[in-house]
C-alpha cells in the first residue's frame, strides 16, 4: 500500500466529489456540493488543500483524505476522511491518517471520545482541548506546542457559497454538473504521482 497525492485534475475532481459524498452521506442535502465547490474554487486554486489517497498495490483507492493548510502554511488539518473499501484492509482511512502522521505536521479534530481513540490508534499522540468539547490531535511533526500557537486552519466559507449559488444559478448548475460527473467518473485506479 502507498499514499498517493492526487494531482491529476480530472482524478482530483472525481475523488473530491466521491470524498464529499462519502463524508456527508445520503441525507446531506446541499452540504457535499457546497464543500466540493469551495475546495475546487478556492482552496485548490490557492494551493491551500491537498487530496490524498491510500491505494493498494494495484493503485485502487481504499481511502481518501482532504487536508487543508493552516494560515502559516506549516501544518495541515484533516478536513474530510472516508473509507472507500474495507474488503481488504481494516479501517483504511485511519491507516492513511497514520501514514500521514508519520510524514507531515498533521492536525485532526475529534468530536467525541471514540473518534479520539481511533485517531490515537492511528498514531496521533498529542491532544489539546479545543472549543465546544472538540479535542485537537497533533502529530509529532506538528510545530504547535499548545492552543496559543496553533494557527487557524484555512476553511471554506460555506454560507458565502450558498449565497453565491442562490444569486448565480449558472454557477450552481456548473458545480452540480461537475460533482455528478466526478461521481460517475471515479477512477478505479489512481495514477502513481506521489
Amino acid at each position: 500500500m502507498r499514499v498517493v497525492h492526487i494531482k491529476n485534475e480530472a482524478q482530483r475532481e472525481a475523488c473530491l466529489a466521491r470524498l464529499c459524498a462519502e463524508a456527508y452521506g445520503q441525507d446531506a442535502g446541499i452540504a457535499p456540493l457546497v464543500t466540493f465547490a469551495g475546495v475546487m474554487g478556492v482552496l485548490f486554486e490557492q494551493e491551500a488543500a491537498r487530496l490524498l489517497a491510500l491505494a493498494d498495490d494495484q493503485g485502487r483507492p481504499l481511502a481518501l483524505a482532504l487536508l487543508a493548510l493552516d494560515e502559516t502554511g506549516e501544518g495541515m488539518t484533516v478536513m474530510q476522511l472516508a473509507d472507500l473499501s474495507t474488503d481488504t484492509v481494516k479501517a483504511p482511512g485511519l491507516r492513511l491518517v497514520g501514514e500521514l502522521a508519520l510524514r507531515a505536521p498533521l492536525r485532526v479534530d475529534a468530536v467525541d471520545a471514540a473518534q479520539e481513540q481511533r485517531f490515537r490508534e492511528a498514531g496521533i499522540e498529542r491532544w489539546l482541548s479545543g472549543k465546544h468539547g472538540v479535542r485537537i490531535g497533533l502529530s509529532k511533526r506538528h510545530p504547535a506546542t499548545g492552543l496559543d500557537d496553533l494557527p487557524r486552519t484555512l476553511t471554506v466559507d460555506e454560507q458565502g457559497i450558498v449565497q453565491s449559488f442562490k444569486r448565480d444559478r449558472a454557477l450552481f448548475d456548473d458545480y452540480k454538473q461537475r460533482f455528478v460527473k466526478g461521481l460517475e467518473s471515479f477512477p478505479a485506479t489512481l495514477s502513481a504521482s506521489h
